[in-house]
C-alpha cells in the first residue's frame, strides 16, 4: 500500500453545478485541512466531467494532495488523476489495477462482510466503509447503516485502512475514530457548511485529537 494520509477526504458535492463555487468550496476544504479529494460526478457527460477534473487536480496538485476520481476509469485516464475509488458495481478491480498500474491509488467500497473478505485478499490502498450512518447524498439502493457497532467489527477484520463514509459530520467524527477508523469521508457536512474553511479546520483538528486518543489506547492494552 502506497504512504497516503486518508484522516479527512472530501468527496465532491456533484449537485453543485455552478463551476465557480464548486471550485471554491474545494480550495477552503483543501486549505482547512482535507487530505485526499474525490471528484465524485453522476450527471456530467464525459466533456465536462474532465473539464472539471482537470480543474479540480490543478487545485490539488498545488497544494500536494491526492485527488481521486470515483467510478469513471476513462476519466481517470484522460486526466492522470492520483487513483481512483471504486463501487462494488463499478468496473472490477483487477481491470482498474490492471490498466493504472501498481502506482496508482484505488479505493473500494465495502458494505458486507462477504465484500471485506474479498478486499482483503486484494492491493488496495484502502476500504470506503459504507454506510456508517443514515445518508441523503447517495443512492436510496444503499445497504443499511452499519453503525459503531459495525465499524467496529470490520476494521477489527480488515486488513487495510478504513474510511468510514456516509452521515459523518463534526458531532459524530469522535465516534468515528475513536473506534479505530484510519480517516472519515464527508460531503455534505462540507459542501453545505457556511463556511467550509472553518468547518473542515474544526473537524480536521477533532480528528488529530481523537486519533491521538485512539493511538495512545492501543499503547496501554
Amino acid at each position: 500500500m502506497k504512504k497516503i494520509d486518508l484522516s479527512l477526504m472530501y468527496v465532491t458535492d456533484h449537485r453543485i453545478v455552478n463551476d465557480k463555487l464548486f471550485l471554491k468550496i474545494l480550495e477552503e476544504t483543501i486549505k482547512g485541512g482535507a487530505t485526499v479529494i474525490q471528484l465524485r460526478e453522476k450527471k456530467l457527460d464525459t466533456l465536462p466531467f474532465i473539464d472539471r477534473a482537470l480543474k479540480v487536480k490543478k487545485i490539488c496538485h498545488k497544494y500536494k494532495i491526492p485527488f481521486i476520481i470515483n467510478d469513471r476509469l476513462d476519466i481517470v485516464l484522460a486526466v492522470n488523476a492520483d487513483g481512483i475509488h471504486i463501487g462494488q458495481k463499478d468496473i472490477p478491480y483487477s481491470i482498474a489495477r490492471k490498466i493504472l498500474g501498481k502506482n496508482k491509488i484505488i479505493g473500494l467500497s465495502v458494505s458486507t462482510l462477504d465484500q471485506l473478505d474479498i478486499s482483503n485478499q486484494l492491493d488496495i490502498d484502502y476500504i470506503g466503509l459504507s454506510p456508517i450512518f443514515p445518508t441523503k447524498t447517495k443512492s436510496k439502493n444503499l445497504n443499511s447503516p452499519l453503525g459503531i457497532n459495525g465499524l467496529i467489527n470490520f476494521k477489527k477484520k480488515s486488513n487495510k485502512k478504513v474510511v468510514s463514509i456516509g452521515g459523518i459530520d463534526e458531532n459524530n467524527i469522535r465516534d468515528i475514530i475513536i473506534n479505530g477508523s484510519d480517516g472519515a469521508a464527508l460531503i455534505s457536512a462540507i459542501s453545505k457548511s457556511l463556511n467550509p474553511l472553518v468547518t473542515v479546520q474544526k473537524i480536521k483538528n477533532l480528528i488529530n485529537k481523537y486519533k491521538q486518543y485512539y493511538n495512545d489506547s492501543k499503547k496501554n492494552l
